[in-house]
C-alpha cells in the first residue's frame, strides 16, 4: 500500500507541474489595448514632399540570432536562442552596415527585441537605432510573453519584442492597433500581433500614413494572418478614402509571388505560413508591391530549419508593401544579404507622391 502511495506521488509531480505551467502562462498573458497611442523620438525634420523620391527599406531581423547557419526550434531546427551576446551584437552590425549602405529615408524593422531570454536581454533598439539619431523613432509593443519552458535543455524564455519604424520625414503621431491572434493554446506560441501607423505631413496638406506591420506565422492553418490581414487593409482603404496617402511594409508571412516554389525551386506547400497573399481581399486604389527581379529573382526569407543551403533551403518571399495608387513607386527589390544577418533579407521601396 505504502509503495503505492509514493508511485502515486511521484506520478502527480508531473502533472502538478504542467498544471501549475498552464495556470502560470494563463495568469501571465496579456493583450495590450487596441488603438494605443505611441511615443516618436527625436520628433524632428521637414515635412514630406510631392513628387520628390523617397526610399523605404523594411527588414525583420529575426531577433538578431539567424546568422546563415543557424536554425530555429519553431521552424523544425536545432536552436532557441541566440548564441551568445557577441552574435546579438554582431548580428546588430551586420543589419545596421545594411541600413547605411541603402541609407532609407524611411526604415522597418521587426522582431526587435528589448528585453528577452532569447537574446540575452539586449536592448535590440537601442542597439540597432542609438546611431540613427537624425531619424523619428517609434517603437511599438508586439508582444511581452511569458516564460517559455521549451525546448526543456535551453527554453526559449520570456520575450519583451516589437517593431521599430525611423523616418527622416517628421512623424507628427503614430498609433498602435492589436490585430486579432488565436485564443487556444497557439496564442502562447505566435502571442500578440499588432501593427503601427505613423503619420507624416506632407507640404500640400495630406498626410503619408505608413503602416508597420507582422503578420502572424506560428498558427494552425493560417487563417488568421488572414484575418489580420483583412483588418489592416480596411483601415489603409479608410485612409485613401480620406485623401491620404498610404503605404504599409513588413513582413505578411504570406507567399507574397504566388508561388515562391515554381520560382526558387523548393516546395513550401507543408507550411501554414507560405499560403498565397490572398490579393481579392486587397480593395480598389490600393495594390500588391512583391519585390522581384525575374532575370535574377532574390527571395525575402528562408525556412529556418537548417543552415541555410541555396540550393535545399525552403525560400520564398513574405517581405513586401501595399500602396495606394496615389503613390506612384518606381522600385522594388530584395537587398540580397545573404541571409547573414537574420533569416529574412531587407525589402526596399523606391517611390513618390503624386
Amino acid at each position: 500500500m505504502k509503495k503505492r502511495i509514493w508511485l502515486g506521488a511521484l506520478l502527480a509531480i508531473p502533472v502538478l507541474a504542467v498544471l501549475g505551467y498552464v495556470g502560470y502562462a494563463e495568469a501571465a498573458y496579456y493583450r495590450l489595448e487596441d488603438r494605443l497611442a505611441l511615443d516618436v523620438d527625436h520628433q524632428q525634420g521637414d515635412q514630406a514632399q510631392p513628387d520628390t523620391e523617397y526610399t523605404l527599406l523594411s527588414y525583420n531581423v529575426g531577433f538578431l540570432a539567424y546568422s546563415a547557419d543557424y536554425s530555429f526550434f519553431m521552424d523544425g531546427g536545432e536552436e532557441s536562442r541566440a548564441r551568445n551576446p557577441q552574435a546579438v551584437e554582431a548580428n546588430g552590425q551586420g543589419v545596421l552596415e545594411t541600413v547605411r549602405e541603402v541609407s532609407p529615408d524611411y526604415l522597418f524593422m521587426q522582431e526587435v527585441d528589448v528585453d528577452a531570454t532569447r537574446s540575452w536581454h539586449i536592448d535590440e533598439v537601442e542597439l540597432l537605432t542609438g546611431e540613427l539619431a537624425d531619424y523619428n523613432r517609434i517603437f511599438a509593443q508586439n508582444y511581452d510573453s511569458p516564460y517559455l519552458f521549451w525546448p526543456l535543455t535551453v527554453p526559449h524564455g520570456a520575450s519583451r519584442s516589437g517593431i521599430v519604424t525611423l523616418s527622416r520625414c517628421r512623424v507628427e503621431s503614430a498609433l498602435r492597433r492589436s490585430l486579432p491572434v488565436e485564443t487556444g493554446f497557439s496564442k502562447f506560441l505566435d502571442l500578440d500581433r499588432c501593427y503601427s501607423v505613423s503619420r507624416v505631413p506632407v507640404s500640400n496638406g495630406r498626410e503619408l500614413c505608413l503602416y508597420n506591420v507582422h503578420l502572424s506565422a506560428y498558427t494552425t492553418d493560417g487563417s488568421i494572418a488572414t484575418e489580420q490581414l483583412a483588418m489592416l487593409l480596411e483601415d489603409m482603404e479608410e485612409e485613401y478614402r480620406s485623401g491620404n496617402y498610404v503605404i504599409c511594409g513588413g513582413d505578411f508571412n504570406k507567399d507574397l509571388l504566388g508561388d515562391s516554389g515554381s520560382i526558387f525551386g523548393v516546395s513550401g506547400e507543408a507550411y501554414t505560413w507560405a499560403q498565397p497573399f490572398p490579393e481579392e481581399l486587397v480593395p480598389e486604389g490600393i495594390s500588391l508591391t512583391a519585390p522581384l527581379d525575374e532575370e535574377h529573382p532574390i527571395p525575402s526569407c528562408r525556412n529556418a530549419d537548417k543552415a541555410y543551403d541555396p540550393e535545399t533551403s525552403f525560400v520564398l518571399t513574405v517581405d513586401g508593401f501595399l500602396v495606394s495608387d496615389n503613390v506612384e513607386v518606381t522600385g522594388a527589390q530584395v537587398v540580397d544579404t545573404g541571409f547573414a544577418w537574420s533569416d529574412h533579407n531587407p525589402v526596399k521601396l523606391v517611390f513618390r507622391l503624386t
